[in-house]
């Protein structure tokens, strides 16, 4: 079998090339390899991404879940220059082009980095993604949990996926997970999604239980401090 996308250090010979990002507010041209996430072209599952998602938020810090050697984070980074960038990934060779690519665009309010470089308290106003989907159904899943609940209340994640890996129970496992997620474009065959923050954190109370701050009944039903 081939080596995967997703693995950390490809060991693929290496083939360098240039893609061309072009949407109707920027281009970018990208150096690529082998061994990383569609090399030859801009995936169009990223494409429909950029073409559909709202701008980002102008201010905050916003990240790039699965970054590859960089279009999204590029994208976020050129769209809200007063932002704070983030691209994670585990290719080590994607994340070096991702680098360099940045450097020669010009942009310097964006980071590269693997997933566990990044502060585990940093929470995000926004997160784009064309995820992984080939890693596996759990592999997926621990991944979305272990990064969109780290949404800013209120801040939402954008997610592409194709409809034949899956998007349509993507969106419904989403919910039942209380992530509250949308459809925000469908278009040939991807479709992208919308998880939304609740605009509060959740009440960490256990159930059943009142909230710390307030009174709790006694064994015969009176609310004592």
């Amino acid at each position: 079998m081939g080596e995967h996308y997703f693995t950390g250090r490809p060991t693929a010979a290496g083939r360098r090339r240039t893609v061309d990002l072009v949407l109707p507010d920027l281009h970018l041209r990208l150096d690529t390899d082998a061994g990383m996430f569609s090399p030859d072209r801009v995936d169009p599952g990223t494409r429909i991404l950029l073409e559909t998602v709202p701008p980002p938020p102008p201010t905050g810090d916003l990240l790039d879940l699965g970054c590859g050697y960089g279009p999204v984070a590029l994208t976020m980074a050129r769209r809200s220059p007063q932002a704070s960038v983030y691209g994670v990934d585990v290719n080590e060779r994607a994340l070096g082009l991702a680098r360099s690519n940045a450097t020669i665009a010009g942009l310097d309010n964006v980071r590269f980095s693997l997933p566990d470089q990044i502060d585990p308290g940093l929470r995000f106003a926004a997160i784009w993604s064309n995820p992984p989907i080939r890693i596996g159904k759990t592999a997926l899943h621990d991944l979305l949990l272990a990064w969109l609940p780290r949404l800013t209340p209120g801040g939402t994640a954008h997610l592409v996926v194709q409809k034949h890996l899956g998007s349509d129970s993507l969106h419904r496992w989403l919910n039942d997970q209380g992530l509250p997620t949308t459809r925000l474009a469908s278009r040939s065959a991807y479709r992208v999604l919308t998880v939304t923050a609740p605009a509060t954190p959740p009440d960490q109370s256990r159930p059943g239980q009142p909230p710390p701050d307030q009174p709790r009944p006694d064994r015969h039903g009176t609310a004592t401090p």
